[in-house]
């Protein structure tokens, strides 16, 4: 999840835990049950805010996962094709050696 995507989600969350606040302050109840709805909304707002942090971390941590992944992988290929590379050039230099080897030194 994006950085604005997440302090968008939490400024709405925040806004609506205030929005309910306020609501359930001017809402004609005895003070008891007007505490004892603050409290609900809070501890139902403590919660939604724990469960969308668990699953940006999940989402982080799969996406980490995903990019050392593929980070492995194109290491793997690079040095699987440089490999090929060196072997190439080992080759290209053994059969000049065997050609200079064979030149008739020149009189």
């Amino acid at each position: 999840m994006s950085s604005t995507k997440e302090n968008t989600l939490l400024a709405l969350l925040a806004g609506a835990a205030i929005g309910a606040g306020i609501g359930v302050l001017y809402a004609p109840d005895k003070g008891i049950k007007t505490r004892k709805k603050i409290k609900q909304k809070a501890d139902e707002t403590k919660h939604d805010i724990s469960e969308r942090v668990s699953h940006a971390k999940a989402d982080l941590t799969r996406s980490v996962h995903e990019k050392k992944q593929e980070m492995k992988e194109k290491l793997d290929e690079t040095i699987s094709h440089m490999n090929g590379k060196a072997e190439d050039i080992i080759s290209s230099l053994e059969r000049k050696l065997e050609e200079l080897k064979n030149m008739e030194p020149q009189k």
